[in-house]
């Protein structure tokens, strides 16, 4: 089984000078539960190479065992600083599709037309299509095989309002998650805030937040 994880290159939390990007444990979590399955992962970005770490998901309390773990693991470390260029792969050679989240996929892979069109394709294909916490919103302008807002009418969840108003970017995130989904016509559900929480409909699969990341990945192993 081959797996593509696509990774922020997004880097500036608005305009609010400081820094964003990829947060560690939702890439972590799933990379390990992939790895333990005995899955060839693919890592790729926008711009490929190393994509910006959000500095608030390496602080002590954002920690766990999938953290620890990475950060002993020179291998994983490796693929990390030299993930693939996104415009230069193909979504036949993939199985599934995974988008661990952070704030800058709202940035960059929710607009950027090669994401967009590899979630296009891999959903068609019947390929398990699964993001957790921000990136769900890399779903927004996806486009079902007859047209529709590939959400639309679906079983979803992400980033909630209420969480990221209690992390204080409410006014500071092109636009928020939860309400990007519903605008899209997604039956968006949640559990409580900073708990894993995740769904799945067909082969769309998505988690609320930092701790659903492993619990999205088993359900992409599960379908797969």
């Amino acid at each position: 089984m081959k797996i593509l994880m696509v990774l922020t290159s997004h880097s500036e939390l608005g305009s609010t000078g400081k820094k964003t990007g990829f947060w560690l444990e939702e890439f972590a979590a799933p990379y390990y539960v992939f790895k333990d399955a005995g899955v060839e992962i693919t890592l790729a970005s926008p711009k490929g190479g190393q994509p910006p770490l959000d500095p608030k998901s390496d602080e002590v309390d954002s920690q766990t065992a999938a953290t620890a773990r990475f950060k002993a693991d020179k291998e994983a470390q490796s693929a990390l600083a030299h993930t693939k260029i996104l415009r230069d792969l193909c979504a036949d050679d993939y199985d599934a599709l995974f988008y661990p989240g952070g704030h800058g996929p709202l940035w960059d892979l929710a607009e950027d037309r090669c994401s967009i069109v590899l979630i296009e394709t891999m959903y068609a294909q019947g390929k398990p299509v699964s993001a957790v916490c921000h990136a769900p919103g890399v779903l927004r302008h996806a486009k079902a095989p007859d047209g529709s807002p590939l959400v639309q009418g679906k079983q979803v969840t992400g980033f909630s309002n209420s969480e990221e108003a209690a992390v204080g970017l409410t006014n500071v995130v092109p636009f928020l998650v939860e309400d990007e989904l519903q605008k899209c016509g997604g039956n968006y559900a949640k559990g409580a805030d900073w708990q894993s929480f995740s769904v799945h409909d067909g082969n769309l699969i998505t988690g609320q937040n930092p701790a659903s990341s492993e619990a999205v990945a088993q359900a992409v192993l599960e379908q797969l």
